[in-house]
């Protein structure tokens, strides 16, 4: 009879940890529900303080954080502090929110969340946002990989290196999130062309599809603030009305 092959040969992986930070548990059980049957592996905290403490334990994949958790640690507070952890500071955040206008989403990306969706949400458009934004984190480490002999690109006062992640600007460093940093990198490898809006949110979000997301525009605003000296009018990345955006001298 022939013998099984030994090793990880043909064994299913695990499946990835999704942290749910949220204290109505009317929508924990719907996301737990769900994405159990996504084959996701599912932890969940009501409060700031005990999802800090997970994320910390667990390492998730994701935290899908509620931007109206109870107490003196709301999710803007939390989303803070995780970044500031360097256990916690890298790991993806989808943060959720019930509030409508635009200036809480921004509040809530610029304290490093990297999506947000608003609620009421349809199931399947968290799933498509999760496996996005896991995709993403997949083809940067491959690229990380790929990209061993090519670590360092320069443009300008402009300069990053992939392996360490540090950025710098006429020698000075430049703290930047993950999602900064992702943005930077493809425009640092696109230099003097054109890209279009679609492109920079598949390649840095990870997106299928546009929908009404003002997410790049947000996360443009931020790069410009760190490296322009006059945001207003950017030296570096420059505006094409209508397409998108360029990297030039």
């Amino acid at each position: 009879m022939e013998q099984n092959k030994s090793g990880n040969e043909g064994k299913p992986q695990p499946p990835s940890t999704v942290l749910v930070i949220e204290d109505d548990e009317g929508i924990v059980e719907f996301i737990k529900l769900g994405l159990r049957y996504e084959n996701f592996h599912v932890e969940a905290a009501d409060d700031g303080e005990e999802g800090i403490d997970l994320a910390q334990r667990l390492n998730p994949a994701i935290i899908i954080l509620d931007i109206g958790l109870p107490g003196d640690l709301d999710g803007l507070e939390v989303c803070r502090r995780l970044r500031q952890n360097p256990t916690t500071q890298k790991i993806p955040i989808l943060m959720l929110t019930a509030m409508s206008d635009s200036s809480h989403k921004v509040e809530g990306l610029n304290t490093g969340a990297d999506d947000y969706l608003a609620k009421p949400f349809d199931f399947d458009e968290l799933v498509a946002r999760i496996r996005a934004i896991l995709r993403l984190q997949q083809r940067v480490s491959q690229a990380d990989d790929a990209q061993q002999n090519n670590k360092q690109l320069e443009f300008g006062d402009l300069y990053l290196d992939l392996a360490t992640r540090e950025v710098t600007l006429a020698g000075r460093p430049i703290a930047l999130t993950t999602t900064e940093f992702n943005l930077l990198h493809l425009f640092l490898s696109h230099p003097n062309h054109v890209l279009d809006r679609q492109t920079i949110l598949n390649r840095v979000w990870g997106y299928d599809f546009m929908g009404e997301t003002n997410i790049i525009e947000v996360y443009v605003r931020y790069l410009r603030e760190k490296i322009e000296e006059t945001p207003s009018a950017p030296r570096y990345i420059q505006t094409v009305r209508g397409i998108g955006y360029i990297l030039k001298k």
